[in-house]
């Protein structure tokens, strides 16, 4: 199967190589059974990889079901991709056919698959094995014949570490991956992109083409692009709506270009590779450690004062500032010594050493409880308080029973 050709019937624009071997490795596993997992960034284009492994496998005719798993709520979801027998739950008025049963035949896209709750893990796992599903309410095993493709935008390893991902699911279902690039790392693709998009929208506002100036190309090769090809299309279609101008120069572009610290992208190295759920976790543990090093300062200096028969001292006010935790190549294991700017690193500066046996977990429990008091236990407002999702929120309160 030559890439020209997928490209031209699925409209993939660019001629970078790592979207090349994307392709590829998509029209190489098509007309196996083999299970494949796609990763990459939101926005990226994984949904059209399982569209050419359907199109090419002899599956081709029978039924493809996309779901984004992250959609539907935990409470439905096992419902949704099972199915139900009548009066199973409350509304359940009539049996209904899962996605599984629909897709007797044919490929299922499991897209967000990192989103689905542990209890759905498990009987996905199931099907994938023995081909067996069971409808909620219902005792009696139904089988099906289903090629599952699924897609996730977060590191998986990381998730499995975390326990928020089955480890056997996650390799029965990376059986062969795919990595589709983001933006940024297929740079050479981004003018022919844009060019694309600038087409596609003249069309269809019936107004020419935009076109750019050698300075806001520039711009558009250096951004760093965290919502990949979709945030490129869409900012291609604000200016063809907007700009009366059709040649876009620097000064324009950069009305359109969100400052890069919005950004949202959850693959990649560096600290975003938990994805975006796992650093707001992680800066929440941090956040704990800071306020912990402050309590015991004050704690320290006020026995010193009754020690010296001196008066208590009044507690400061905590100046506002981004801290920074470096673990001193020196320090004993199972220790953490926290460093706040402005202090010196030097053998003989006194540090304070949290030990392990500390549980970060009751720490994170009373940051939840103190969030949902503080909003009326409104979860929405008090995730946002937290720097974490509602969904995270939700897992957070049912893994620890508030």
């Amino acid at each position: 199967m030559n890439v020209q050709t997928i490209k031209q019937r699925f409209s993939i624009i660019g001629n970078s190589p790592l979207i090349d071997r994307a392709i590829e490795i998509a029209a190489q596993v098509a007309p196996t059974d083999l299970s494949v997992l796609i990763q990459g960034e939101s926005g990226s284009g994984k949904e059209v990889m399982p569209q050419i492994i359907h199109a090419y496998s002899a599956r081709k005719h029978g039924p493809y079901i996309a779901v984004n798993c992250g959609a539907i709520p935990e409470g439905t979801i096992d419902s949704e991709l099972f199915g139900h027998e009548k009066g199973s739950f409350t509304g359940a008025h009539e049996a209904r056919k899962g996605y599984f049963e629909v897709a007797n035949g044919g490929t299922i896209f499991l897209d967000e698959v990192g989103e689905l709750p542990l209890t759905t893990q498990v009987r996905l796992l199931r099907v994938l094995e023995t081909g067996e599903f069971i409808r909620v309410g219902s005792s009696k095993a139904q089988k099906t014949n289903v090629r599952v493709v699924a897609a996730t935008n977060v590191q998986m390893l990381q998730a499995v570490q975390r326990g928020s991902f089955r480890e056997d699911l996650y390799y029965r279902l990376n059986t062969v991956p795919i990595h589709v690039p983001a933006l940024r790392e297929r740079k050479e693709d981004i003018r022919l992109l844009f060019r694309w998009f600038a087409q596609e929208a003249g069309n269809k506002y019936k107004a020419p083409p935009l076109s750019l100036t050698d300075e806001a190309l520039q711009l558009l090769l250096a951004y760093r692009w965290p919502g990949n090809v979709r945030q490129l299309r869409n900012i291609v279609e604000q200016m063809s709506v907007i700009e009366q101008r059709r040649e876009v120069d620097g000064k324009t572009l950069r009305q359109y270009l969100p400052a890069e610290v919005t950004a949202l992208a959850t693959m990649g190295g560096g600290a975003a590779e938990g994805g975006l759920d796992s650093i707001n976790e992680r800066e929440l543990i941090y956040k704990f450690l800071y306020d912990m090093k402050s309590d015991l300062n004050l704690l320290k200096e006020q026995v010193q004062a009754l020690t010296h028969g001196q008066a208590m001292p009044t507690p400061k006010v905590q100046p506002v500032y981004r801290e920074e935790f470096i673990i001193p190549a020196s320090a004993p294991q199972g220790t953490l010594s926290i460093h706040m700017p402005g202090e010196a690193l030097d053998e003989d500066v006194e540090h304070t050493e949290v030990e392990e046996v500390l549980s970060l977990e009751e720490k994170e429990k009373e940051m939840i409880r103190k969030a949902l008091t503080k909003h009326r236990n409104r979860r929405k407002t008090a995730a946002q308080e937290l720097g974490i999702s509602e969904r995270t929120l939700y897992r957070k309160i049912k893994e620890y029973g508030i």
